[in-house]
């Protein structure tokens, strides 16, 4: 069964870090690219980062420098690593995966940056 379940998500300071973590079924190396999308209130779902099965990473530029997006693939989870977190941060995460040629989503998980 391909799932992503999202974890991690919270209320936070403007400055402070969260860690989001997707627990990804089968597994992460089963997946084309996965990685993570958000969603902030009125606005469309946009691209954070992504990796691909051979490594590519890709980041939003809003969020370069800040964000680090990994994989375990002992665990089977990808983690998005939020640092210097902003106020306009503030959104649902998504996990997104590309299996062969669906693309999967996990449920969200809600990130509040406070100023």
């Amino acid at each position: 069964q391909v799932r992503l379940v999202e974890s991690g998500g919270g209320l936070v300071q403007a400055g402070g870090s969260l860690r989001l973590s997707c627990a990804a079924s089968p597994s992460t190396s089963s997946f084309n690219r996965i990685g993570w999308y958000r969603q902030a209130p009125g606005k469309q779902r946009e691209l954070v980062a992504s990796i691909s099965a051979d490594g590519n990473i890709n980041y939003q530029d809003s969020v370069k420098g800040r964000f680090s997006i990994s994989t375990d693939d002992a665990k089977n989870t990808v983690s998005l690593q939020m640092n210097s977190l902003k106020p306009q941060d503030t959104a649902v995460y998504y996990c997104r995966g590309n299996f062969g040629l669906r693309v999967y989503w996990g449920q969200g998980t809600q990130v509040i940056v406070s100023s």
